[in-house]
């Protein structure tokens, strides 16, 4: 932390003094904020507001101290005034947001791509790598019978900055979890509590797991990925006991990010469910949920996915537990092109018109784009076999695959529009409708 100047530390005796004394108050929070002591500013400034809710310099001052820092580039280094200046070198480009740039490769490789692919490691190669990574830490030990850990917990390295286009999506979970966990003098300021999981639902293969991963790397926390196949067992009372281990097992790598994928197969609805041993799994994961009291589940963060949230018990959707929910639909049109440009870009390829291609694949998942590329490099891999040339991948590979293969998600909005027009309880399905209007399936 940066040293507090005489000053600062005499405004705050005077403040301990006169704690009502709002501009006094707001005049050591603006210190320290120039001071670079931002928690300790904002938290002057929220008890101003307590006091004076309405206060404009203490709106102004909090919106200066949550803003996102902004880096300004490097400036170049003044040219000597005894000296001739030298020429400007060329400026190297700043680094883009996203991580692959097409326009700088294009511009460099232009006339002739060579194939990159045979820079790859080798498979030997990658197997020796994979035999010198650490194991991920285990909950389980050497009592999982096939030998690795249900309960990996992972560190995730993705953000939300690896996640292209999906605003909507990227807004309310910045609302729900990250915003609050950056700023915990706000969160304290306006009673905003961090219990409770986040429910995504949409079409299959549209980035729901990547985006549970990206919270994560954005948090700095641990993952853990579960799946209803890691806590099912056929002998009565180890399904509750591999919920119990795995609850506890997050909550002491906290803080961490456990995502529940097929959540509709793990927590169906109790109502529907023959087997009674299904439904105190459900109890299990109920009582998990809630926490043994008020603060076990302390930086443990639950997102869930699922393909049916009709299925999904009631219960796991009241406050407390799963009670905000995202809707995560096919990829727009930036996320179409970031997820193009992932699956191209190790690739052999050659005058790829991306613009056309993202156009005609309105309504693709993204496991539908990464069959389309590898489609077209299969196509353009069996055309050099017949002529016994290496070929370059183009965008008429892409389009001739494009006549053959339909979206995916075509069959879950058939079934999704009949629940969301017929059992739309409480407009929890608004955001669905709304999508379905757009896109005239209606």
């Amino acid at each position: 932390m940066p040293e507090e100047s005489p000053l600062i530390k005499s405004l705050r005796a005077a403040v301990d003094a006169a704690p009502d004394d709002v501009p006094l108050r707001l005049h050591l929070a603006q210190l320290l904020l120039e001071a670079g002591i931002v928690q300790d500013a904002i938290s002057q400034v929220a008890a101003a507001l307590q006091r004076e809710p309405g206060n404009a310099d203490a709106q102004a001052l909090i919106a200066r101290a949550v803003a996102p820092p902004v880096t300004a580039p490097a400036a170049a280094p003044a040219p000597a005034q005894t000296q001739a200046a030298p020429a400007p070198a060329p400026a190297e480009a700043p680094v883009p947001a996203p991580r692959y740039d097409w326009k700088q490769a294009e511009d460099e490789l232009s006339d002739v791509i060579p194939p990159r692919f045979v820079e790859s490691e080798s498979e030997s190669d990658a197997e020796e790598a994979a035999e010198e990574k650490p194991a991920p830490l285990s909950a389980h030990g050497d009592d999982d019978p096939a030998g690795v850990s249900a309960w990996d917990v992972e560190t995730a390295d993705l953000s939300l900055a690896d996640v292209g286009g999906m605003e909507q999506v990227k807004e309310r979970l910045e609302a729900a979890f990250l915003a609050p966990m950056r700023n915990p003098e706000l969160r304290k300021l306006y009673g905003k509590s961090l219990r409770g999981g986040l429910l995504m639902y949409g079409p299959p293969g549209c980035g729901k797991t990547y985006i549970a991963r990206a919270v994560a790397g954005e948090l700095g926390a641990r993952f853990m990925s579960v799946s209803i196949s890691d806590v099912l067992d056929m002998w009565i009372g180890n399904s509750e006991r591999n919920l119990r281990e795995l609850f506890e097992t997050a909550r002491r790598s906290a803080p961490c990010v456990v995502f529940l994928d097929e959540l509709d197969a793990l927590g169906a609805k109790r109502s529907q469910l023959r087997h009674s041993g299904l439904r105190t799994t459900v109890n299990q994961l109920l009582l998990e949920l809630d926490g043994v009291d008020g603060q076990a589940n302390e930086g443990l963060f639950v997102l869930a996915a699922t393909n049916h949230p009709w299925d999904v018990d009631p219960a796991l959707r009241r406050p407390g537990r799963l009670d905000r929910t995202v809707l995560v639909l096919p990829p727009d049109e930036p996320a179409r092109e970031s997820i193009l440009r992932h699956h191209l870009k190790d690739r052999p390829i050659a005058r790829i018109d991306l613009r056309k291609l993202v156009k005609r694949t309105d309504g693709f998942s993204g496991a539908d784009l990464r069959h389309l590329c590898e489609s077209a490099a299969e196509r353009a891999l069996m055309d050099s076999v017949r002529t016994g040339r290496a070929r370059m991948i183009e965008t008429d590979d892409l389009l001739a695959v494009l006549t053959q293969v339909r979206p995916s998600t075509g069959p879950w909005f058939d079934s999704a529009r009949r629940v969301a027009q017929f059992a739309n309880e409480g407009g929890q399905y608004d955001e669905l409708l709304a999508y379905l209007k757009k896109k005239r399936m209606l």
